[in-house]
């Protein structure tokens, strides 16, 4: 099982079929980073838990029947009195994705020390990520959990930055690197390096985060596909196009469950297992990745995919490997370097 830590919230988007200027028309789809991994999870086969703060109120009611109709193991969460968050999101003529949040004080942001769970054998992994990694109480909790738990259980991070929650870039960075001490997988967008290293290459901060620990970065590229960097070298693969594309709301989430549901089905979701795989295993999970999020970029909103789905979904395209600019695909990892 993997325990997924973080927020859970509503994505509200705005409709356009108001009949006045004066009026606006909402749908609200649950989501948030973290929900949708631990989702994602479940729905691809793997046993899921989340830990954070959840709103007592109607919203974060709703919240926890997803999380119970999707299966995903709610022992683990933390009731409050305060506001469940709200995502709103925006966007543009290509499908990207703009948010912006009302959570100053919300449930997800309250989970503290005290909150921290005794976990026993069944949690083989932890997954953190988003925003819940910079604001407070629930960062420092999170980061306890990590350091307490990193040398007994398989650690994987993806940043998420959202600079709306937190809009420090230094305090990302700082708590980013923090994470990435005790991590064993990061997978993150190439949105979210330019934003913490503008000056430096995706590859060159992919580099720097392999370790003995570290053994293997994957970085997506939006509609260029995805690459992965291990010890074996560093490849990219091309967007699976044989979907139209809605919108990418939850694609990064896919991909990350669709990483970490083939590594526990491999019986790899562990710091051993993971240094074990060959080149030709981590290339499948890459392609099985982009495949995933493909699926949920073909809807509206967070809809992540089912296994069955990527069962009967087409083959991608044979398409060689892509080698990457500033970046030898024979590299070997540096050993102990930081980003």
């Amino acid at each position: 099982m993997y325990l997924v830590c973080g927020e859970a919230l509503f994505d509200v988007f705005s409709l356009e079929n108001a009949p006045r200027s004066g009026e606006l028309g909402f749908t609200a789809i649950a989501g948030g980073s973290p929900f949708n991994v631990a989702v994602g999870l479940r729905r691809l086969g793997a046993e899921a838990a989340l830990f954070g703060g959840l709103s007592s109120d109607y919203l974060g009611e709703r919240l926890r029947r997803v999380l119970e109709e999707e299966h995903v193991d709610c022992r683990f969460l933390v009731s409050s009195d305060a506001p469940t968050t709200l995502a709103m999101v925006g966007l543009d003529a290509k499908g990207a994705v703009q948010y912006q949040f009302r959570g100053e004080g919300c449930a997800d942001r309250q989970v503290r020390l005290e909150h921290l769970p005794t976990l026993d054998k069944r949690v083989r992994g932890l997954h953190v990520g988003s925003y819940t990694l910079v604001v407070t109480p629930v960062a420092e909790t999170l980061l306890a959990l990590v350091q307490r738990e990193s040398h007994r259980r398989f650690i994987s991070l993806d940043p998420n930055v959202r600079l709306n929650p937190q809009p420090d870039v230094q305090r990302w960075r700082h708590q980013v690197e923090a994470f990435a001490r005790h991590a064993h997988l990061i997978k993150v967008s190439e949105e979210d390096l330019a934003l913490l290293y503008p000056t430096r290459s995706p590859a060159e901060v992919a580099r720097g985060w392999l370790n003995e620990r570290c053994r293997l970065v994957f970085i997506t590229h939006g509609g260029n596909g995805a690459s992965v960097h291990c010890a074996h070298g560093s490849w990219a693969r091309p967007a699976d196009t044989s979907r139209e594309v809605r919108d990418t709301v939850g694609a990064g989430d896919t991909f990350q469950a669709a990483v970490l549901a083939y590594l526990a089905r491999l019986g790899a979701d562990s710091a051993e297992g993971l240094a074990a795989l060959e080149r030709e295993t981590i290339d499948g999970i890459l392609t099985f990745a982009i495949r995933a999020a493909a699926i949920t970029c073909s809807r509206t909103g967070p809809q992540l995919p089912f296994a069955h789905e990527l069962a009967s979904a087409p083959a991608m395209d044979s398409a060689p490997e892509q080698p990457l600019l500033r970046w030898q695909a024979s590299a070997a990892p540096s050993g102990g370097g930081r980003a």
